[in-house]
């Protein structure tokens, strides 16, 4: 376990530091809307120091015990975990080596911030229990590094390994179309539906519809339902998530009303498609049915934009 390496100094100077005894903190930023929540266990100054130095990054879950984490986990949409060095000790440790092993997909991060006789081992044991990410934040450079390992880890993994699936497949597509497979696997877990989608991306509904029946190229609403099956292929990865979590997770109704989604599209029982798929091999899927068949055609396709008629007749059938 490498620590992370120091940023240059910046704005996050203050919160390096201790407030001083008998003074009253600065109230913590308000997360921004859609701020990723990060649950910890920390000790109370570090949690003054967390909190000033999110800046509305995230959006910090204050916990007691690792085992008010691991609820988190199951329950709500945690991007990652970050827990304080001093105090991670004796049966903690067990604890965190189990989190990890039920949690691989949801990063740990391991803070820094005093030294005492102990750390050098529990340092050492955290490594050994599955930790791959400590920072150092006795400098104030080292709370700067701190947003920016929690800023690259919670963007959904999902959406990278997508990008990069896409960029091989549809590369030179045009920009309004990639947009539409950017908002498929965006950090947008309520996006259930396609007229959400259609108003995200300033497309009425039926046009939308209208312009993939043109192209003649599945239905949205197709490209929408596999790549939440993406998203539950990820997930899965986590031993620790039932599928009545990933269906909460994902906003299905019920873990029954998500049955019936992979049933329907896939001929399977979510258990079955939880032993079958993990997320690279859903996505695979997803390229195999709804991208790779089509893509010459979406590397033309323009599904948020009208082609001015002048242009559309000097390339063929004008199309809408």
């Amino acid at each position: 376990m490498q620590p992370q390496p120091g940023a240059r100094q910046s704005s996050a100077r203050v919160a390096a530091h201790a407030f001083p005894v008998g003074t009253t903190p600065p109230a913590a930023p308000s997360p921004r809307a859609g701020a990723p929540p990060v649950a910890t266990v920390l000790t109370p100054d570090e949690r003054l120091r967390v909190d000033a130095a999110g800046e509305g990054l995230y959006h910090a879950l204050h916990r007691e015990s690792l085992a008010d984490v691991r609820r988190d986990l199951r329950e709500r949409r945690v991007s990652a975990v970050l827990f304080s060095v001093a105090r991670c000790g004796g049966g903690e440790l067990s604890q965190v080596a189990a989190m990890v092993r039920e949690f691989p997909r949801v990063p740990a991060v391991a803070l820094l911030c005093d030294v005492g006789p102990g750390t050098p081992h529990a340092v050492l044991s955290l490594g050994r229990s599955g930790v791959r990410t400590l920072v150092d934040a006795r400098q104030p450079a080292g709370w700067r590094a701190l947003r920016g390992v929690l800023a690259a880890e919670h963007g959904l993994d999902v959406a990278r390994l997508a990008r990069e699936r896409l960029d091989r497949e549809i590369g030179q597509a045009p920009d309004d179309c990639r947009r539409f497979f950017e908002m498929l696997f965006g950090n947008t877990p309520r996006m259930t539906t396609v007229r959400a989608l259609s108003l995200s991306l300033g497309v009425v509904p039926s046009t939308l519809m209208s312009r993939f029946f043109r192209a003649r190229l599945p239905a949205p609403k197709r490209y929408l339902a596999f790549a939440r099956l993406v998203r539950a292929a990820r997930l899965f990865e986590n031993p620790g998530l039932s599928v009545a979590a990933i269906a909460n997770h994902l906003d299905y109704s019920s873990p029954q009303s998500f049955g019936r989604h992979v049933k329907t599209l896939l001929g399977l029982t979510a258990v079955a498609f939880r032993r079958r798929y993990d997320g690279e091999g859903m996505l695979d899927r997803f390229c195999a049915d709804l991208v790779t068949p089509y893509a010459s055609i979406l590397r033309g396709f323009t599904p948020l934009t009208e082609r001015p008629s002048w242009l559309s007749e000097v390339h063929g059938k004008p199309r809408t």
